[in-house]
């Protein structure tokens, strides 16, 4: 018996209407999630700055440089999506710009297959934008910058990137307190040439120790500077106004001048002592050089002498104090000068230790020298011309000679000092009880390695 059940009819208009509203959801939602604005740790993968354009693409490693939303909300711009691997750049945080892409899975709108997973690649040359990279490793929903993005002012603003010391990241220079030496020191200007040399050194010196500047005065300017290359200014004229404080001055060193007080301190005395400046004898002998000219003469009149018709193997200044210390040793400090028998052997000891020596005599009484000093060897010379007034040309010739034979006094002293060699002296030459001892230390006048011969105090003894 025939149905009454009519014929199936399938209600496709109802099933079309269906699979459209479905996708259509489905494709809002895949909108929806891509529209959705990412974390802010997450908007950025830290990109490795790279100074060549051609190297290779690197991983992302710890110490990578990171790139701050302050920096991207002005200088990265939208970037328009690639075409073979739909992404496009994240835009500032809080743009509405175009949509990027998250690295899960593409878009059904995007036919591309997607790959293997590998490592993200680094930007390449700051340029245009160069051949599309390979998808991002897996990272949540990490962002690939591309090359038009990282241009060099984004290069220059990583934070974590080394650059030049600016002026606002360069420390501060501490004020530091000066140490430039105040004050003003100076010495008086007393004597002859050898009184005002101890002087001059003795300046030097102390005010170095002292850390005061030292200046001298004009007239001691006047008798040390033709003759020596001295750098110590002279004293202005304006400083006789200022408040000075003369300290004295034993003819030696003692501990209390390493701390002598005052700003504006002027010493005093006769000091010609080693003790003083010894220590800085590199310094006081290139205070003390010889003018070229100076020291020409004097070379080109030793080269001059021959001595038993020959050119002498060595050259022996020899020094005579006479003048006024004739009678102001006998009549006042209870002493004696050099006489002939000190000379002789003086000279003797030279010639016993050296070859062919030839000795140059000057002194300020050349006429008892030439009675007194035995020539008949052929070998002495009387060089000097006496002249107390213009010292330079004796004094040149002792300072050039390899030794030297000195009496007394501070010219012959400085003589040796220069020239350096053996030095032979004339020692004892005052009484036990004698004033000059008060200001004279022998110890602290002669250097030990010097030779001293006792002179004849028998004159003294006489009734």
């Amino acid at each position: 018996m025939p149905g009454t059940q009519g014929p199936f009819f399938f209600p496709m208009a109802h099933f079309v209407l269906f699979v459209f509203t479905a996708s259509t959801i489905f494709h809002l939602q895949q909108r929806l999630v891509r529209i959705q604005p990412l974390p802010a740790a997450e908007r950025l993968v830290p990109v490795e700055p790279e100074d060549n354009a051609s190297s290779a693409p690197s991983a992302p490693s710890a110490r990578s440089t990171q790139i701050t939303p302050g920096a991207l909300s002005t200088q990265i711009a939208p970037s328009t999506p690639s075409a073979s691997s739909a992404r496009s750049a994240t835009s500032a945080p809080g743009a509405t710009s175009a949509p990027s892409a998250p690295s899960a899975p593409i878009a059904p709108s995007a036919p591309s297959a997607p790959s293997a997973p590998s490592a993200p690649s680094a930007p390449s040359a700051p340029s245009a934008p160069s051949a599309p990279s390979a998808p991002s490793a897996p990272s949540a929903q990490s962002t690939q910058i591309t090359p038009s993005v990282l241009s060099t002012p984004i290069a220059q603003s990583a934070p974590s990137t080394p650059s030049a010391p600016s002026a606002l990241s360069t420390p501060s220079t501490p004020s530091v307190r000066s140490t430039a030496p105040r004050g003003m020191w100076t010495i008086n200007a007393i004597g002859r040439l050898g009184n005002q040399m101890g002087e001059y050194a003795t300046l030097y010196a102390l005010a170095r120790l002292n850390g005061r500047p030292a200046f001298i005065p004009a007239e001691m300017h006047s008798t040390l500077a033709p003759l020596f290359r001295i750098s110590l200014p002279v004293l202005p004229a304006a400083a006789r106004g200022l408040p000075w404080h003369n300290y004295p001055l034993h003819d030696w060193m003692e501990e209390r001048y390493r701390h002598i007080p005052g700003e504006y301190v002027r010493l005093t005395g006769y000091p010609c002592s080693w003790t003083f400046y010894h220590h800085l004898r590199p310094d006081i002998l290139r205070e003390f050089t010889l003018h070229d000219h100076v020291r020409e003469g004097a070379q080109a009149y030793l080269r001059g002498l021959r001595g038993r018709g020959r050119r002498p193997a060595t050259y022996v200044g020899v020094h005579v104090r006479r003048g006024d210390y004739v009678h102001v040793m006998p009549e006042v400090w209870k002493g004696v000068v050099a006489d002939r028998a000190y000379l002789q052997a003086a000279l003797d000891r030279f010639r016993a230790r050296h070859e062919a020596p030839v000795f140059v005599v000057t002194s300020n009484g050349m006429a008892w020298c030439r009675e007194n000093i035995d020539a008949s060897r052929g070998d002495v010379v009387f060089a000097g011309d006496g002249v107390e007034g213009s010292p330079a040309k004796d004094f040149a010739l002792l300072t050039q000679c390899n030794h030297t034979v000195m009496t007394i006094g501070t010219f012959g002293i400085w003589a040796a000092y220069l020239a350096g060699g053996e030095t032979v002296y004339l020692a004892n030459y005052t009484l036990p009880d004698s004033p000059f001892l008060k200001v004279f230390r022998p110890e602290a006048a002669f250097l030990p390695e010097w030779f001293g011969i006792a002179a004849d105090l028998s004159p003294l003894l006489k009734p």
